[in-house]
């Protein structure tokens, strides 16, 4: 995401490059060499935390981060993680990096835009890609089967369009997406089974979510067709766990690189880890990890913080 004035650079490419050319793909066009990668088995050697630690995290392009995200990976040592904003092909997608941090990846990518990935320190199995009936908006949506066991956790990371502004074509068509959405979720989310949707939302769900409510109230991602939406998928079943944690905490885990809003705390929270009853009654702590929005070693953060949650393994 970039501003709130200058919404169309996310949305205005055409679609380079999705999985399958022309329609939404499934598990079943999945290549190969990912359905290889997903079943070799990760080194649980690696894992030092007794508590299963799941993130989200809208990198804003892979290429310009893939450095910061390493020393994020090092640092913090989370076990599952749902990546945004890839802005890479699936063929170009560094496997043996995150390998080597002992991480297996899966990926939905595209051209210079969209794109989302899981990495996983967990045995992986990629269950979908794409959201049904919604190719147009390119390469948004991958869900899968992470652990073994009675601690399965159905995990599915995606990068909500933005819709520009409430004046554009896209804003309806982003509604149209959220309703695609909650549908898509209703068929499978049940509150006793352990499921997580994460990932940029695009949408502040109150004006405690918002630096500026008074002024932004009824502007894109502020609207009450947006949060309606958002409320509608929530419904499910399901919940949001900062806010489980945090009912009154105003955080935000977006800011605009400019004008130095980071520092003025003028941002919006719109990246969200959703779960189910189940995931709740596991949940131990969950934090925006703002220390990662700051440049580090000379790197540049990206402009959304990550999400952490800490659940019982």
């Amino acid at each position: 995401m970039t501003s709130l004035s200058d919404l169309s650079a996310l949305e205005n490419s055409p679609l380079d490059s999705i999985w399958r050319s022309g329609s939404e793909a499934s598990v079943g066009s999945l290549t190969r060499d990912t359905l290889a990668r997903a079943h070799t088995r990760p080194d649980p050697s690696r894992r030092k935390s007794r508590t299963l630690q799941i993130a989200t995290w809208n990198i804003n392009g892979l290429r310009a981060r893939m450095d910061f995200i390493k020393l994020w990976l090092e640092e913090r040592q989370p076990d599952l993680v749902g990546l945004q904003e890839l802005k890479v092909e699936d063929g170009k997608f560094p496997h043996d990096d995150f390998e080597t941090l002992g991480y297996k990846a899966l990926t939905h990518g595209q051209k210079s835009w969209n794109g989302v990935a899981i990495l996983s320190r967990l045995p992986i199995e990629p269950i979908e890609i794409g959201l049904p009936g919604q190719h147009e908006f390119g390469a948004r949506l991958i869900r899968a089967r992470v652990g073994e066991g009675d601690r399965t956790l159905d995990f599915t990371t995606l990068y909500c369009p933005n819709g520009k502004n409430t004046d554009h074509e896209d804003f309806a068509r982003k509604l149209a997406w959220f309703d695609a959405l909650r549908d898509w979720a209703a068929g499978f989310v049940r509150t006793d089974a352990s499921t997580v949707l994460c990932g940029d939302f695009n949408i502040v769900p109150t004006g405690l979510d918002s630096w500026n409510e008074d002024e932004f109230g009824g502007s894109i991602f502020h609207t009450e067709e947006e949060r309606t939406r958002m409320a509608a998928l929530i419904d499910v079943g399901l919940t949001d766990l900062y806010r489980e944690r945090e009912p009154e905490t105003q955080a935000f885990s977006w800011w605009d690189y400019r004008g130095g809003s980071f520092h003025r705390r003028r941002g919006l929270r719109i990246d969200f880890l959703l779960g189910t009853r189940a995931v709740v009654e596991r949940l131990r702590a969950v934090e925006i990890d703002r220390d990662f929005r700051k440049k580090k070693d000379g790197l540049t953060a990206s402009d959304h913080a990550p999400v952490i949650a800490h659940l019982d393994d």
